[in-house]
């Protein structure tokens, strides 16, 4: 039994290593050929198959594209009997057209049998060299045919009489030139060159005949636009002639009038001068008198501002002192006021408060209306208090005026009466020039100058007088010697307009 099984391992192990052994598998560009048992050898290209070990055997084919250099390796003369030297690559492969259905053949293709018989398991350097010399004869016999100019002229025509020429050669062995390029061509004795400098200088000819030409053509349409810009130049020229004659006819005529109308005018203008003069002397005269008299009634004005201004300012000076004391004074009471209001305010709170706390149990709502009787009582207290202190305070202000009264004002007075005569002097410095013309009255008017300062300074002490009933003459003569001794005079004091007071002052 285990005979057996051991013989049965061995035979699949064997029948196992001849199929690993049999199977092959080509690549696109190399043809195996299984050949052996069939009349016709298998030809696998991309393909996989079955070889038998030791039965049939496989060989290699190169069907990839081949490149083939091909040169002539020496000077080889053209139709023309000229020598050349020529090197061309030719792209070559085997002939062999696939099955459109994609299955094998039975019959092998004529080329790839051919290929077989030449080629068979040859490299690619090996099938070059077998190729070169066949390619090489052909294209020397395609040299000899053509001319110089035409095989530089048309390589695309020479190398594909190469091709075909050649390609009867190369069916036999089984091989398909695909194309055929010429990549340098050159002569043994420089004509080529030579056919491209004469091309050239034909090239250049050509050029400069144009160029001539062209230079002819701009020639002539320069001197014809010269012709027709002389021809424009001279029409403008001649109608700018004639314009300007006749402007010079237009300005003549346009002066001949402009000098007679400025004669005419000359004249009037010579008779209007001689009334204007005549009458800026009268105007001119009148306006002095005129002046003089302005001057004189500013001067008038000016002294009476001045007088309302000395006025205004003692006024003013006495309203404000009299404005301070009286604000002083509401301050002092509106203070004490304060005070004693929230002093009172105090000790009612702390009597309510210690009375809620005792009685809050038990009265809290009588406490409250007693709370709220409470405080009604103290504002009727305190509005009490407060018209008794207000009655006071006007009391004490009417005393305290009464005692201020005119001796204060009566220093105040004399102290601004130098400021006054300064005030009123301060025009006369504005004056440069002064003329004094005497009036024929007994009068000087240097007395009338000398005299302006106190009689405008009396003038302010009277309307002094009228506005605040304080004579400030008899103030100061109140404080001389034959006022205190001859006559008795004393001020003892300028009492306010209060009812029911005497008057200023006492002998």
């Amino acid at each position: 039994m285990n005979t057996k099984l051991i013989a049965g391992l061995i035979v699949a192990g064997i029948v196992l290593v001849i199929c690993v052994l049999s199977y092959v598998k080509a690549p696109p560009d190399i043809a195996y050929i299984i050949s052996g048992l069939r009349k016709n050898p298998k030809v696998l290209i991309g393909r996989a198959g079955i070889k038998i070990p030791f039965l049939e055997r496989k060989d290699e084919l190169l069907m990839r594209q081949i490149s083939v250099d091909i040169k002539t390796n020496g000077y080889v003369p053209t139709k023309d009997f000229i020598g050349v030297n020529i090197d061309a690559i030719a792209k070559i492969t085997v002939d062999y057209e696939k099955p459109l259905d994609g299955k094998l053949s039975k019959e092998l293709s004529p080329g790839i049998a051919l290929a077989m018989k030449n080629f068979l398991n040859m490299n690619e350097k090996q099938v070059v060299q077998a190729l070169t010399d066949s390619l090489q004869g052909n294209m020397r016999e395609i040299i000899g045919t053509v001319e110089l100019k035409e095989l530089c002229t048309n390589r695309k025509k020479f190398g594909d009489e190469v091709q075909s020429k050649a390609q009867l050669d190369m069916s036999a062995l089984g091989i398909k030139i695909i194309s055929c390029n010429i990549q340098r061509i050159e002569d043994e004795r420089g004509l080529i060159t030579a056919l491209g400098q004469d091309n050239m200088s034909q090239i250049q000819k050509e050029a400069s005949i144009a160029k001539a030409l062209a230079d002819r053509d701009v020639a002539i349409a320069e001197a014809d636009a010269k012709c027709e810009a002389n021809d424009a130049e001279v029409k403008s020229d001649t109608e700018i002639a004639i314009k300007r004659n006749e402007l010079i006819i237009k300005q003549a005529e346009l002066k001949k009038e402009s000098d007679t109308k400025k004669a005419e005018s000359d004249a009037a203008y010579s008779i209007m001068q001689q009334e204007q003069r005549k009458t800026i002397e009268i105007t001119t005269s009148n306006a002095n008198i005129a002046k003089q008299e302005r001057e004189i009634e500013l001067k008038e004005k000016e002294a009476l501002v001045k007088e309302k201004e000395l006025d205004a300012t003692i006024k003013r000076q006495a309203d404000a002192e009299k404005y301070r004391v009286q604000q002083e004074s509401d301050a002092s009471l509106y203070r004490r006021q304060k005070e004693a209001e929230a002093k009172k305010y105090e000790e009612t709170q702390e009597a309510e408060a210690r009375k809620i706390q005792a009685e809050a149990e038990k009265y809290t709502r009588e406490q409250e209306a007693e709370g709220i009787a409470a405080v009604g009582k103290a504002e009727a207290e305190a509005i009490q208090a407060k018209g008794i202190a207000e009655a006071e305070a006007l009391e004490r202000k009417a005393e305290a005026m009464k005692k201020y009264g005119q001796a204060a004002m009566m220093e105040m007075i004399v102290k601004a009466l130098p400021e006054m005569a300064k005030e009123i002097a301060e025009p006369l410095k504005a004056i440069d020039k002064i003329t004094i013309i005497d009036g024929g009255n007994g009068n000087s008017g240097v007395e009338q100058m000398g005299g302006y300062v106190p009689s405008v300074l009396a003038k302010t002490m009277e309307s002094v007088k009228e506005a605040t009933g304080i004579d400030i003459g008899e103030i100061m003569k109140a404080n001389t010697y034959d006022a205190k001794v001859n006559r008795n005079l004393n001020v003892t004091g300028i009492v306010p307009d209060i009812p029911g007071e005497d008057s200023e002052y006492k002998e």
